[in-house]
């Protein structure tokens, strides 16, 4: 398998849906970031659906006063406000903004199930004249499990199964008549389907549509022929870079790369073998270069490609830069109009600099690009198929006849 075809492999499992994915899951690196993009929505949201919670509890608080009456009352409001607000309350502080990413999850998939038995517990405290009324209340409970807690479509399921098998156990055990057992299961059963059905399809619809929009950033971010960052992309991530770079007081190396007499390749074999050729070298590129999760690798404009490296020394850059020279020779790809080597070949150049105090971001970076082309006019002088670093002592002289043959 040529190595275009493993990196457009792994450019596309970014986007395409994963064998888990029936089961509304990502693998681990993209399901963290479908959950960080949906936080604070899914914060606001179970905020208001809680304060909904609240009013409702409270709510069927003022109606059962007057509406039911015996001994019940008393047993319901022990559930009402011994269990049922206690837990509202609990789980609506953890909808604030620093609570809601650590703790609301896994306290609130405590919570739900414990609040649905007190629903059935409630439901086995009335009277056979009032159980339609409570138990109907389980209808309401299982919808907002459902689609208003913002509980992943398992842990909604697995919620309400809890309160379907705990009001089929109090049925079994004589808690609720008979008849009116079996009807009130078999209307859970068709509410779970219909609920069930409902969350699953919300769910798998905000996972493609996250999908989509990560499509689109990618797109809007990368260059369409090599993959790699496009030069707009570059220059907005290469800021934050050097901004930690002048914080972290570490050096920032700039490698720049261009394929030698391209312009010949295309003459030769054509622009579609020159688009291939491109695309070969970028992926060798990135192979070589970008090991460490704040490097960045650009497309920096026709043949050329850009890598800037945080935090690497002088040292660090040669080296990548010769690995990048033999990784693109030992692609061996044919070019019989080349002057220098009977393959494609590339010339390097690196510069390494440290973020003065004060310095701009933006001035910093270009004094880095400015070093590396220079060192690339170097390499080019010396007759390509080779790396040169930035050296002050380079002339103007040797500059201009980089240039020239360069123009050849």
């Amino acid at each position: 398998m040529s190595e275009r075809a493993v990196d457009n492999g792994a450019s596309a499992a970014l986007f395409t849906p994963q064998p888990g994915f029936g089961r509304l899951r990502f693998p681990p690196e993209i399901e963290a970031e479908y959950r960080r993009s949906r936080q604070e929505t899914e914060r606001r949201w179970a905020r208001m659906s809680l304060y909904v919670a609240l009013s409702t509890v409270l709510g069927f608080a003022v109606i059962d006063h007057r509406v039911l009456s015996g001994p019940t009352i008393a047993q319901l409001d022990l559930v009402r406000f011994g269990l049922h607000l206690p837990l509202v309350l609990s789980v609506l502080v953890l909808t604030r903004e620093r609570l809601f990413a650590r703790w609301y999850q896994p306290c609130v998939q405590i919570a739900a199930p414990l609040f649905g038995l007190g629903m059935v517990i409630m439901a086995t405290q009335a009277t056979p004249e009032q159980l339609p009324l409570i138990a109907a209340r389980l209808l309401l409970v299982t919808f907002f499990f459902y689609f208003m807690l913002v509980l992943s479509f398992s842990a909604a399921l697995r919620t309400n199964l809890v309160l379907v098998a705990a009001y089929a156990v109090a049925a079994g055990v004589g808690r609720v008549p008979p008849d009116v057992a079996t009807y009130q299961l078999f209307v859970l059963f068709c509410a779970n389907l219909i609920g069930g059905a409902g969350c699953y399809a919300l769910e798998h619809a905000n996972r493609m549509a996250f999908l989509d929009r990560r499509r689109l950033a990618h797109v809007a971010m990368h260059d369409g022929l090599t993959g790699l960052l496009n030069r707009a992309a570059l220059e907005e991530q290469v800021r934050s870079l050097w901004q930690q770079a002048a914080r972290d007081q570490l050096p920032v190396s700039v490698i720049l790369i261009d394929i030698d007499h391209f312009k010949a390749f295309n003459d030769r074999y054509g622009h579609q073998a020159g688009d291939d050729c491109l695309r070969n070298v970028a992926v060798a590129v990135k192979r070589a270069v970008q090991r460490r999760p704040l490097d960045l690798v650009a497309r920096y404009g026709g043949e050329e490609i850009i890598a800037v490296l945080f935090g690497a020394e002088r040292e660090y850059a040669e080296n990548l830069a010769r690995a990048v020279v033999e990784s693109i020779r030992e692609l061996r790809i044919p070019h019989a109009a080349s002057l220098t080597c009977p393959y494609v070949t590339v010339s390097v150049g690196a510069a390494t600099l440290a973020p003065a105090p004060g310095v701009e971001d933006h001035a910093a970076h270009d004094q880095a690009v400015q070093m590396a082309d220079q060192a690339l006019y170097s390499a080019k002088a010396q007759g390509r198929n080779v790396c040169a670093f930035f050296n002050a002592s380079v002339t103007a002289a040797a500059s201009e006849d980089a240039l020239r043959q360069a123009a050849s």
